[in-house]
């Protein structure tokens, strides 16, 4: 996994380029995220640096969360471990962060020691491609119609109260002796509120001084929604020649 950044989703607008070809935008605001602890395979068994993005106000934080990015906090636990000979790791002496995520690495990079802030510019470029992970919207409880867009039963008169039913959950012959229906069925349930990677999206414009980033595309989740931007890791990725090409063959059938 390639070390990314936290943001939050502020919108959808469009820009233009120098050509005055429109693109259709996701607005983040993406940083500053402190780095708050680098994990190595000696201590932690595994490589990994953990971020943290927005502060957190100290008064609704616990003592944990001010204890894990202070230095200088007092605490029983923390002078058990000093009295012992043991190393305190390093703290960011920053404030409590919101939110605070893990990215495994191969190596931790060289910037990437515990205090260092991240910004947007620092990890991304324009034209680079990324992945955006976010929580879809929550819909509830919803029926198969509009969780899986089923057709419904028929709608004539003879069918009594079984519109928007799923029909028949029975065996099939493929299974005929296990009685049971097979495993992933598509039944009503809850509808979104889950994890959703949009991956392989342009990196359209960065903007260092507000920290934002512009991506071409839709990002799920709503806006002022938690964003995880990473260098996105699909194999297939077409060369910029290739897809100015293709570009241009969707143009000239447009024309015609």
């Amino acid at each position: 996994m390639a070390l990314g950044l936290l943001g939050l989703k502020v919108g959808m607008t469009q820009v233009f380029d120098e050509a005055g070809k429109m693109a259709s935008v996701t607005v983040l605001e993406l940083g500053p995220c402190p780095v708050l602890q680098v994990r190595t395979v000696d201590r932690d068994g595994y490589h990994a640096v953990q971020l943290g993005f927005k502060d957190k106000l100290r008064r609704k934080a616990i003592r944990a969360e001010r204890g894990h990015v202070a230095g200088d906090f007092v605490s029983k636990r923390r002078k058990g471990m000093q009295d012992a000979g043991v190393a305190v790791p390093p703290k960011a002496n920053c404030e409590p962060q919101r939110y605070i995520r893990e990215f495994r690495l191969d190596a931790a990079p060289a910037e990437t020691q515990v205090g260092n802030v991240l910004t947007a510019d620092q990890i991304f470029k324009p034209g680079q491609a990324v992945d955006v992970i976010g929580t879809s919207k929550g819909r509830g409880f919803t029926g198969v119609m509009k969780r899986h867009n089923f057709q419904g039963l028929p709608a004539a008169h003879g069918a009594k109260k079984v519109h928007r039913s799923g029909g028949s959950i029975s065996s099939h012959a493929s299974n005929r002796g296990s009685g049971r229906p097979k495993k992933g069925h598509k039944a009503a349930g809850q509808y979104g509120n889950s994890q959703v990677t949009i991956r392989n999206l342009d990196v359209v414009r960065i903007d260092a001084v507000n920290h934002l980033l512009l991506v071409r595309g839709a990002v799920p989740g709503p806006n002022g929604g938690l964003v995880v931007v990473r260098p996105t890791n699909k194999k297939d990725q077409p060369d910029p020649e290739a897809r100015k090409r293709s570009e241009a063959i969707a143009a000239k059938k447009k024309k015609k």
